[in-house]
């Protein structure tokens, strides 16, 4: 296989990791809303009532320091090394975007993917289950 056809099976929707993300908060009671538009850096999940949003991130693609986020390619390094920086730098923008027009934002790393330790910090995010503060349901 090569590097373009590689690169052609990348997505940017519906990966392992978000949709591990995805199916754990449901599971908990969670009910959210998928990629919106209108958002900066259209985030993987957005919980409108409690003003959060996740942002499920692969590591080599937006360089988280793990052992596979430091990872770079031995061809075109030069090219892999700005792409990735520009991916930080669009992240980090869209994240304080949403922060001035007042939502949390929380980043997920595909590396830390384990149920049982992104249980608590979901929970510890968004708060109970059920009705969100502010909402009409009860």
């Amino acid at each position: 296989m090569d590097r373009s056809e590689v690169m052609r099976r990348v997505r940017s929707a519906d990966t392992a990791p978000e949709m591990a993300v995805r199916r754990l908060c449901h599971a908990m009671g969670y009910r959210y809303r998928l990629h919106r538009r209108d958002l900066p850096g259209k985030p993987d999940l957005v919980f409108p009532a409690r003003r959060k949003t996740i942002f499920v991130h692969g590591c080599f693609w937006h360089g988280h320091d793990c052992k596979r986020g430091a990872r770079v390619p031995k061809n075109n390094r030069a090219y892999w090394v700005q792409k990735i920086s520009r991916n930080r730098e669009r992240d980090s923008a869209n994240r304080k975007l949403l922060s001035d027009d007042g939502w949390d934002s929380l980043v997920v790393w595909e590396c830390e993917i384990e149920p049982a330790a992104l249980t608590e910090r979901l929970r510890e995010f968004l708060g109970p289950p059920g009705a969100a503060p502010g909402s009409d349901l009860r």
